[in-house]
């Protein structure tokens, strides 16, 4: 089973429970991580089983970058705030420069996560 990543930072919490209404048909076919507070507001909203990491501040994020790593996802949707200073930026750098590195499929905003699981959905249904 193919492994999506889930991360939003705080101002975008409620933009990514709206995303995943919207695509929660599709998102039950994977496995589903996240960080701390994003996964439990989806598990609790959604009832999708997403396993949860530590919040990304306290090394969520470095926890997803280590499964990008060793290949344990397949495709990352981190809906960012750019508006708004993060404590933990260097992780975040790290995670995004992971998904380069590994050649992972990353979106950063609800668009580029809409198209992305729109290209997921045509590879699956063939």
């Amino acid at each position: 089973m193919q492994t999506i990543a889930l991360i939003a930072h705080d101002k975008k919490k409620d933009e990514m429970l709206e995303f995943v209404g919207h695509h929660k048909d599709l998102l039950k076919n994977f496995h589903l991580v996240a960080t701390r507070t994003t996964g439990t507001l989806i598990n609790e909203k959604y009832g999708l089983n997403v396993e949860t990491m530590m919040s990304g501040p306290l090394g969520g994020d470095q926890k997803i970058g280590a499964l990008i790593a060793v290949e344990k996802v397949d495709f990352v949707i981190f809906l960012r705030d750019p508006l708004t200073s993060q404590p933990h930026e260097p992780d975040i750098n790290a995670l995004l420069r992971l998904c380069d590195v590994h050649n992972i499929p990353l979106a950063t905003n609800r668009k580029s996560g809409h198209i992305l699981l729109e290209y997921v959905a045509k590879k699956m249904n063939g």
